[in-house]
């Protein structure tokens, strides 16, 4: 079985993949991704750029060089490759820039969205650590404190006999934007998808420290996971170590209540 690195790289537009992880998308992106050590991943769309081999760098676009952020991301994996991250790397986040007129152009004063819900931006890490997988087999994203906290929550648990599975960890600024982009495409307007998701730049998923969990037989996200024994279970256990319900009934946020979302908080 291929061993692979247990960070991922992150930059404002592309994200670098130990390779191994990433599911080929067509022929030519197999036979990239079978020699890849590291997979350039643009952040809007999901788009595979390159593949970093033991022999070079393999351009799976046209014109990978006039990518946005392309230099940007090859920087940050020459210096994870060669220790020269200044400071602690699990520690560094990425600049806020731009995400002000992002939000605008959805209508969203980010100064009255603040003093109305509360909430704070939420930087990205640089690094993310491999926390396993979720209920999807997909990789699970978490800044490496958080990682450590969900691995450990997770076999106490099932010391008990409950079972946790994760549904979501890390997203992006990019991927909250999706998510409003595919709600406005239905119709939905911006206040009506304010009530069920924050703004991007304020999901605490961006920070890394949160969590969705379910169980097994459960259907994600939904209301009802208050009544498991592991929503119970995570109620007693869940601050031992380290994590909160981050929004309970009538949170001072105003967002819809939420049994499965955990936060986690250095102790």
């Amino acid at each position: 079985m291929r061993r692979y690195p247990a960070l991922l790289i992150n930059t404002a537009d592309i994200e670098l993949w130990p390779g191994g992880l990433l599911r080929a998308r067509s022929n030519a992106d197999a036979r990239a991704l079978a020699r890849a050590r590291w997979v350039l991943r643009r952040k809007r769309d999901g788009q595979y750029l390159a593949a970093a081999t033991a022999h070079g760098l393999l351009p799976l676009v046209p014109h990978l060089m006039r990518e946005p952020g392309v230099e940007e991301a090859l920087d940050a994996l020459d210096q994870a490759l060669h220790g020269t991250q200044r400071g602690h790397a699990t520690d560094v986040v990425l600049p806020l820039s731009g995400l002000e007129q992002r939000l605008q152009a959805l209508g969203i004063d980010a100064a009255r969205y603040e003093d109305d819900t509360g909430l704070a931006l939420e930087a990205e890490p640089a690094r993310l650590a491999l926390a396993g997988f979720d209920c999807y087999r997909r990789p699970l994203w978490l800044q490496p404190g958080a990682a450590f906290g969900w691995q450990r929550m997770q076999q106490h648990a099932a010391r008990d006999g409950v079972v946790l599975e994760a549904i979501s960890g890390y997203r992006s600024h990019d991927y909250q934007l999706g998510i409003f982009a595919r709600k406005r495409a239905r119709g939905l307007a911006v206040a009506d998808i304010l009530q069920v998701n924050a703004a991007p730049g304020y999901s605490e998923h961006h920070s890394g420290r949160a969590l969705d969990i379910s169980s097994p037989g459960e259907p994600p996200a939904e209301e009802s996971f208050e009544g498991t024994a592991a929503f119970v279970w995570l109620t007693a256990n869940a601050a031992t170590h380290g994590f909160r319900l981050s929004y309970p009934r009538d949170n001072p946020h105003g967002i819809v209540y939420e049994p499965w979302h955990w936060y986690w908080h250095a102790r």
